[in-house]
């Protein structure tokens, strides 16, 4: 059996790197987008399970990459996971509402984020060991 996909739409480098070490290592193949416009070329090379997407981004905000997946018949049933910093009023659920399945606030926690990951793209519940 292969490792599901996850495509990572993020265009701060540090925290790109923290998904990579986490989703690596519990099993998942990452492909990753730093824009906006780069965003749906990526997700039509690998069609992941999941992508997890940032509201920020150069070339359109996540707002735009949503609208774009869902106008994509190929690309329209992919879970998405609204990963963002951005504390406005109402983006939840504007994310929500242009088609998101989950929104999580940065910094997220890992288990919660690898369990919501899991259940969207249909792997079994994982867990980040915890230090003791």
């Amino acid at each position: 059996m292969s490792n599901k996909k996850i495509l990572i739409v993020e265009d701060d480098a540090d925290v790109r790197l923290g998904y990579n070490v986490l989703f690596r290592a519990n099993h998942y193949d990452t492909f990753f987008a730093g824009d906006a416009l780069y965003a749906i070329s990526e997700a039509r090379k690998c069609l992941p399970d999941v992508i997890l997407l940032d509201l920020g981004l150069p070339a359109g905000d996540g707002f735009v990459v949503l609208e774009r997946l869902r106008a994509n018949m190929q690309l329209s049933m992919i879970p998405v996971i609204v990963v963002s910093g951005r504390d406005l009023p109402g983006n939840k659920e504007r994310a929500l509402r242009f088609g998101a399945k989950a929104f999580v606030q940065k910094p997220w926690n890992d288990n919660e984020l690898l369990a919501l990951v899991g259940q969207l793209a249909g792997q079994p519940a994982t867990s980040v060991p915890q230090a003791k």
